[in-house]
């Protein structure tokens, strides 16, 4: 499948994917990774700074789940689909060249990069939204709960 704007715009702003796997005993495995991004039309990026469970679950089975959510308008998308992880080869290098330029990423931090063919993707919409509330209304309050001191979302100012 192609990857729309608003899915590449989600994935580039937040940077932020909840990628699922799964592990040998068929349990889940959720790991946050930080370097999600878009690849190409049909492929999502990330990769392999500290992922070793990650890594060893798509080597036995190539399932993938990536979750990428604004969590401020409470939106964004499930992307599900197969990946492969590159360890060398010439798309490798693309990779390592492309977080370098865009992120400062130091080759060396590297260990593999995953690249995921993005079979089906389908919209996250928190149920905030249920009630008639505009992006707007939901990014007001969930700004206001980000910010508020003692939330655990900011520091407390004195």
């Amino acid at each position: 499948m192609k990857l729309d704007g608003d899915m590449k715009r989600v994935v580039r702003e937040q940077g932020l994917g909840f990628v699922a796997t799964v592990c040998p005993d068929g349990t889940p495995n959720l790991s946050p990774k930080g370097t999600t991004d878009v690849w190409d039309e049909e492929h999502l990026v990330f990769l392999h700074l500290c992922s070793p469970q990650t890594v060893a679950n798509l080597a036995g089975n190539p399932a993938i789940e990536i979750n990428v959510v604004d969590p401020i308008l409470r939106k964004g998308y499930r992307f599900k689909g197969r990946a492969r992880v590159l360890r060398s080869g010439e798309l490798l290098e693309q990779i390592l060249v492309y977080y370098a330029r865009t992120r400062g990423i130091e080759r060396a931090r590297v260990h593999a990069a995953v690249l995921m063919r993005v079979d089906s993707a389908m919209a996250l919409i928190s149920p905030a939204y249920d009630n008639g509330a505009t992006e707007s209304e939901v990014a007001s309050k969930w700004r206001k709960r980000h910010l508020q001191p003692g939330s655990g979302m900011c520091p407390s100012r004195s």
